[in-house]
């Protein structure tokens, strides 16, 4: 191979940087070389990473192989001591030339590959431009990185470092520079993206950043935020989700459990009661908004009655999307040291959410049976409505929009027929 193949896990804000560790490391001239982006959130993902730097191996005898991301920044010294990993650096590291000058040579010992610094240490984002998300209809901007909150089932805050925002005037202009690449439809990401601006003069939130976006580029037809924190919505969030048709009506909820003393437990800061509440608001004031939800099961001590209030919830709150994690021990957190539940017990309530999740995702397409969507068609060949909920995109490029009228489902996403279309 040659020039720089980047494999990303994980979220959309990795999907964001992995578009500047591209240009970053082609900028330093790095050549033959594989970087894995890793993804910490899970043990099942670190594992998922480690199989597939074996499996490129195999395949890329003479290519570098560089690991970053998440799980190389908590787990950097097991990354280095694979023989088939060159080079391990840190997600501060990542985001710099520098990083790819000087690659160690073949064959060195572990504690030689290891660049990782002390993520706590670091106290600002730095703006990262890029022009196109590849592989990608929607561009993704990074807003924010890091987390202040210690949930204590979360390894996150020990990859990413603390809660620090990007300047309100790099993301407009960042915006600006997707718009001009012909993107239409932007998501605004980040590790706890809802607590933007805290670390910035003047304090602005995430709702007025996204106002912002909207008045100064008005190209932009749609606008979306990835998953938030329910209790930091600002006003300003709720004027959109009340008054701006370019605003999506789809967000995605960080729950993580519908039972109080699970949520007491996991050091969350929101009840049952407060999720259903911001549901009820959200809806009353857009009643075409859908919701996405992640939800662990099988937390320490969780009884059978708890773990039936999250399948409540859900059904309360009337998830169109429920992404189900089966609990994951991660060494280092708190929830790690707590009374574990048999892992059979996990995978099964695992299984259980993720039928009611199912159940609960063909009740949404078919309650929109008989509407007029307009879509967005995706490399993929499917498409995605205004809530975010895919369809069939009827054969047309990639980046049409399209009127369409929903005929039915099949099961997995919505049948549509044509009304019109025109290009993005």
């Amino acid at each position: 191979m040659s020039g720089v193949d980047v494999i990303t896990f994980g979220c959309r804000l990795n999907t964001y940087e992995s578009e500047v560790i591209k240009a970053q490391a082609g900028q330093a001239g790095l050549d033959n070389a594989l970087v894995f982006n890793t993804c910490a959130v899970t043990s099942e993902a670190v594992r998922q990473a480690r199989q597939a730097i074996r499996r490129a191996r195999r395949e890329n005898p003479e290519s570098r192989i560089i690991v970053t991301g998440c799980a190389a920044q908590t787990e950097g010294a097991n990354f280095a001591e694979m023989p088939e990993v060159d080079l391990v650096i840190g997600n501060e590291e990542k985001l710099k030339s520098s990083s790819y000058r000087a690659l160690p040579d073949f064959g060195i010992a572990a504690s030689e590959k290891l660049r990782v610094n002390d993520i706590m240490s670091v106290t600002d984002t730095a703006p990262q431009m890029v022009r196109a998300i590849d592989g990608h209809v929607r561009g993704f901007i990074q807003v924010q990185n890091g987390c202040d909150h210690r949930c204590t089932f979360c390894i996150i805050p020990s990859g990413r470092g603390n809660s620090r925002s990007v300047p309100m005037g790099a993301v407009v202009e960042q915006a600006r520079m997707l718009a001009e690449s012909g993107y239409r439809e932007i998501v605004l990401t980040g590790v706890d993206a809802t607590s933007y601006g805290a670390d910035l003069p003047g304090t602005p939130s995430l709702g007025q950043l996204a106002k912002a976006i909207l008045k100064h580029v008005p190209e932009i037809s749609r606008l979306r935020l990835s998953s938030i924190d329910s209790v930091e919505a600002d006003e300003h969030l709720w004027d959109l989700i009340a008054d701006e048709p370019r605003f999506m009506p789809h967000l995605h909820l960080s729950l993580q459990h519908g039972d109080n003393l699970i949520l007491k437990r996991m050091k969350r800061r929101h009840a049952r009661e407060d999720a259903i509440a911001f549901v009820q608001r959200a809806r009353g004031l857009r009643p075409e908004m859908s919701f996405g939800a992640d939800i662990i099961a099988g937390f320490p001590t969780e009884t059978e009655e708890m773990f039936a209030n999250s399948v409540r919830l859900a059904e309360e709150c009337d998830i169109a999307k429920l992404h189900v994690f089966p609990f994951s021990p991660r060494e280092g957190t708190p929830a790690a040291r707590m009374p574990q539940l048999d892992r059979g017990l996990v995978k099964q309530r695992a299984a259980r959410l993720r039928a009611a999740g199912a159940r609960l995702h063909a009740a949404h397409l078919s309650g929109m049976a008989g509407s007029v969507q307009r879509i967005l068609v995706e490399n993929t060949g499917l498409a995605h409505t205004e809530n975010f909920t895919l369809v069939d995109g009827l054969g047309l490029p990639p980046r049409t929009f399209a009127d369409v009228r929903i005929a039915g489902h099949n099961g997995k996403h919505l049948l549509a027929v044509p009304l019109t279309h025109a290009a993005a």
